[in-house]
């Protein structure tokens, strides 16, 4: 609370003396609300973002087992190429 005292001199001579008091207010003006929408959209964002790189790395890491899969099933076709290879010249 802010109080404001002004005298006034009347051409007469006398004073006056007239108090004002102002009320100060005490909200944030809304400034809180504003930082509290940016916050919530900053995490969205962010979550959005840590969605996409987990989905990154599990089609990476599918891709992955896939070609480990073919390579093994390759090697199992030359292996047993070579076999039958051998079976065929011990005949």
């Amino acid at each position: 609370m802010v109080e404001e005292r002004v005298e006034v001199r009347e051409p007469d001579g006398a004073i006056h003396s007239r108090t004002t008091v102002y009320e100060e207010r005490r909200g944030g003006g809304g400034s809180g609300w504003l930082v509290a929408l940016v916050l919530i959209v900053a995490l969205l964002v962010g979550g959005y973002f840590l969605m996409q790189a987990t989905d990154s790395r599990t089609s990476r890491d599918n891709a992955i087992e896939r070609a480990a899969d073919n390579v093994g099933a390759a090697a199992k076709d030359v292996g047993n190429a070579a076999k039958e290879a051998t079976d065929g010249d011990g005949k």
